[in-house]
């Protein structure tokens, strides 16, 4: 069963090498290619940004020196490996 699962596999993905690169031996067809996934790249929302300096995360790396509540909390580290250690001790 396994067997034909990945000799399956193999064939779809040698047929479809064969016909990507057939359709795209035509310069036309490789510009509609390139058009359709730059499209389809402006749709998705994290790659529609133009601004390369935006990232997802606004507050990611080294916490600001201000910002008392998160530097408490990184301060304080997790406690989990401290509470596994004295839990293996006893």
């Amino acid at each position: 069963m396994r067997q034909k699962a990945l000799i399956s596999g193999i064939a779809i993905s040698t047929v479809g090498v064969g016909v990507t690169s057939y359709l795209l031996k035509d310069k036309a067809n490789r510009e509609k290619v390139t058009e359709f996934v730059q499209s389809t790249k402006n749709k998705i929302p994290y790659f529609s940004r133009k601004n390369t300096d935006s990232f997802p995360v606004e507050k990611a790396g080294h916490p600001d020196p201000e910002d008392i509540d998160d530097n408490t909390m990184v301060s304080e580290g997790s406690m989990y490996p401290v509470q596994y250690y004295d839990e293996k001790q006893k």
